[in-house]
C-alpha cells in the first residue's frame, strides 16, 4: 500500500500531523480506551533490550513510545518526519533524543540500532516494502524489530463492530477531542486499506527480516509483528 492509494501527499500528511500534535496523545488515548499505554509497554517487553542496547523509535511522535522504551535502561533515539510532533516532544521530553527524517531516507549509518519500533506508523508511509529494507539498514546483525499496527479482527461480528468504529465513532470522538478532525478521518482511510497480519508478515519476511512472527492484541484490532535481522556472517 502507498499513500498515493489514499490520494494524500507526503507534505500534506506531515502537515496533518503538524496539526494534531498538541493534542495526539490524548486522542489516542480515548480512541484506545487507555490501551495504549499497556501496548507501549508490550512493545518494550518485546524488544528485549536493556542497558547499553541502543533503539530506534520510528514514527515516535511526541516520544510517548519512547521513554517507555528508555524506562528499560536502553538508549533510545525518536525520529518522526513531523517537526510538529517533535517540537511537542522536545518540549515534554527534553532528555529524549529526537531526531526528524523519513522512513524511507532515514539519516542513520548502516547497522547503528540493536533494535528498531514502529508503533501505528508503517501504514502512514508512501512505500511500505522500502520503509521496511530502509529499517533492515540500519538494524545491526540479530536486531530485534517490532512492529505495532491496526488490524481488523476475523469474526464476523468483530469485524462489523470494527468497521463501525472506524468509520461512525472515530470520527466522530476526533471532532470532541482533536484539533483537525479531517487527519483523523485520513487515520480512518489508512486503517481500511492495511493489509491483514499474515500478509504484512510475509511483506516484513521479504524485506530481509527473519524469524517473523505476530499476536494480535485488543481482540484483532491491533496486531504487534516482531522479527530478527539477518545473524553475523560466519566465515
Amino acid at each position: 500500500m502507498t499513500r498515493a492509494h489514499l490520494d494524500r501527499e507526503p507534505g500534506e500528511v506531515a502537515r496533518m500531523f503538524d496539526d494534531v500534535a498538541e493534542r495526539y496523545d490524548r486522542m489516542n488515548a480515548v480512541m484506545t480506551f487507555g490501551q495504549e499505554r499497556r501496548w507501549r509497554r508490550v512493545v518494550a517487553s518485546a524488544l528485549g533490550v536493556g542497558r547499553g542496547d541502543t533503539v530506534l523509535d520510528l514514527a515516535a511522535g511526541t516520544g510517548a513510545s519512547s521513554v517507555t522504551i528508555g524506562d528499560t535502561g536502553a538508549l533510545v533515539v525518536a525520529c518522526d518526519f513531523s517537526q510538529g510532533m517533535l517540537a511537542v516532544g522536545r518540549r515534554r521530553h527534553p532528555d529524549l533524543a529526537m531526531v526528524a527524517g523519513d522512513a524511507l531516507r532515514l539519516p542513520f549509518a548502516d547497522r547503528s540500532f540493536d533494535a528498531v519500533s514502529i508503533s501505528f506508523g508503517l501504514r502512514n508511509v508512501a512505500d511500505v516494502d522500502q520503509a521496511l529494507g530502509e529499517i533492515a539498514r540500519v538494524a545491526k546483525p540479530s536486531a530485534r524489530l517490532a512492529v505495532l499496527e491496526t488490524s481488523a479482527p476475523n469474526g464476523g461480528p468483530l469485524r462489523a463492530g470494527h468497521h463501525f468504529y472506524v468509520e461512525r465513532l472515530m470520527p466522530r470522538l476526533a471532532r470532541l477531542v482533536s484539533s483537525n478532525s479531517a487527519a483523523y478521518a485520513y487515520l480512518a482511510e489508512s486503517v481500511d486499506a492495511w493489509p491483514s497480519p499474515p500478509d504484512l508478515a510475509e511483506r516484513i519476511e521479504s524485506a530481509g527480516w527473519s524469524a517473523v512472527s505476530w499476536r494480535p492484541l485488543l481482540l484483532g484490532a491491533v496486531a504487534l509483528h516482531l522479527g530478527r535481522a539477518a545473524p553475523p556472517a560466519t566465515h
